[in-house]
């Protein structure tokens, strides 16, 4: 299906500003170049330009990329301005940030990465 981004296994999102002006080319050699990650991976890339009202996502889709992009005609985004450069978000943060919520809940019960050293 066209831009049916629910099949990634990963969402990343570029804290910070980016230049909307960027189309697919410009997205992914950030990507390869900022981030050291692989555009053509089962991942979806999100970028937010400096008003924080529009926001892009790149994906690839076995034969070539799909670019979405959400302009909000009121509000902003709720983006993180931390000092990583990129990070993994889950998909329920996904939808918190699409719903115009922080990805950082402090309420949320956060899920536990237990590690079996047996």
């Amino acid at each position: 299906m066209f831009g049916d981004i629910s099949k990634a296994e990963k969402v990343y999102i570029a804290c910070g500003y980016t230049d909307m002006r960027k189309a697919i080319d410009g997205l992914a050699a950030i990507v390869q170049q900022n981030f050291q990650l692989n555009p053509f991976q089962n991942s979806v890339f999100l970028f937010c330009g400096r008003r924080r009202d529009r926001l892009k996502a790149l994906y690839w889709e076995e034969d070539g990329f799909v670019l979405l992009y959400k302009r909000l005609e009121n509000g902003k985004f709720q983006w993180p301005m931390s000092a990583e450069d990129v990070r993994t978000i889950t998909n329920q943060e996904f939808r918190w940030l699409l719903e115009g919520l922080s990805i950082d809940q402090p309420k949320a019960v956060k899920k536990l990465k237990l590690e079996c050293g047996i």
